[in-house]
């Protein structure tokens, strides 16, 4: 019984994405959000889609948390205390090592320019709160499976 129920969470979370197509480990997601109800929120939420989530409140730590976790995806706010999103985007993105790491913008800003910049600096997609988490579930799904193909 207790199989079945391994392997039928197994197949959900392969289902979004959570998991190698093997079952084998879960796909890593790092939440960098400051308000502690959204990224709660969300780290409870991707926990219960098969996610290994780490989620930091700054940016204090956010590339000695990357190079210990190795995150197969990170979801970004751009207002952060100390640093912008931007800037953090900016510097991931030029480090070899770690661009080809995918990022997904979940923000208050909902200016085109925002959007337009972020794009700019590398972010895959982008998400004005409050977020739909159907649709954010999805868009992760979608990058990590396009990930695979790569």
């Amino acid at each position: 019984m207790i199989d079945k129920l391994l392997s039928s969470n197994r197949e959900t979370q392969a289902k979004f994405g959570a998991v190698s197509p093997t079952g084998s480990s879960r796909k890593r997601i790092l939440i960098v959000e400051d308000n502690s109800l959204n990224r709660l929120m969300l780290e409870d939420y991707l926990g219960f889609c098969g996610y290994q989530v780490l989620s930091l409140p700054t940016a204090d730590k956010f590339f000695e948390e990357i190079a210990r976790f190795q995150p197969d995806l990170i979801l970004l706010d751009l207002k952060l205390p100390g640093i912008d999103g931007y800037t953090l985007l900016e510097q991931l993105k030029a480090k070899p090592n770690l661009q080809h790491i995918p990022v997904i913008i979940v923000s208050a800003f909902a200016f085109r320019m925002d959007r337009q910049r972020a794009f700019n600096l590398g972010a895959c997609r982008y998400f004005i709160k409050p977020v739909d988490l159907t649709e954010l579930k999805t868009a992760i799904y979608d990058q990590l499976s396009h990930e695979l193909k790569d």
